[in-house]
């Protein structure tokens, strides 16, 4: 997963700046039911709003525009 010393203050000092999106994001990313939720949602051809609203709320994630679909 991460190479990252959690145990080492000086790896955590960018976390002082961030806003709270980002600290958020910090805790998300070292999630391992996240990342397999996330592979699962990524091998759905089309998952359809329903699901992507599910796993948008269990993870508590928020979009404020829907991303759209170059054409």
């Amino acid at each position: 997963m991460l190479s990252i010393n959690w145990r080492s203050s000086a790896a955590y000092r960018h976390t002082n700046t961030i806003p709270v999106a980002g600290f958020a994001w910090e805790y998300l990313r070292r999630d391992d039911e996240y990342h397999r939720d996330f592979q699962t949602m990524t091998r759905i051809r089309n998952p359809g709003a329903r699901k992507l609203d599910q796993f948008s709320a269990r993870w508590g994630l928020r979009f404020p525009e829907r991303s759209r679909h170059p054409a």
